[in-house]
């Protein structure tokens, strides 16, 4: 089992930067690919942005692409996620999740490939 633990959310205005950090307090995830996804009142879970085991390739949902950057440092077991340019539209609950993978260069869109999540984090962005 890997607990996941989320930090970071909180109210901003639109234009605003936010940076999100999911910890794993009692397990190293060096060998997992990490992803955040978000859930917005009413809709269902998104996919945000995926790093892979080394952090050597990302990938991002359109809709936060060129605003949202997904890094990751294994030695404190922390992947982050800085968010730019806020936009009302990015207010959700945002979650990490890990899955254990075999090689790098892996990373997931679908949340059901996802085997750990966290509590998640609610972001909230006002006009």
């Amino acid at each position: 089992q890997v607990q996941l633990v989320e930090s970071g959310g909180g109210l901003v205005q639109a234009g605003d930067s936010l940076p999100l950090s999911c910890t794993a307090p009692d397990r190293t995830f060096s060998h997992y690919s990490m992803g955040w996804f978000r859930q917005a009142p009413g809709k269902e879970r998104e996919f945000v942005a995926a790093i892979s085991w080394s952090g050597s390739s990302t990938h991002y949902a359109d809709s936060v692409k060129g605003r949202f950057t997904i890094s990751r440092d294994n030695a404190k077991n922390t992947v982050y996620l800085q968010m730019n340019n806020l936009k009302p539209e990015d207010t959700a609950v945002y979650y990490c999740a890990a899955v254990l993978v075999l090689t790098d260069g892996v990373f997931y869109e679908s949340e059901f490939e996802y085997d750990y999540w966290g509590q998640g984090t609610q972001v909230t962005v006002s006009s």
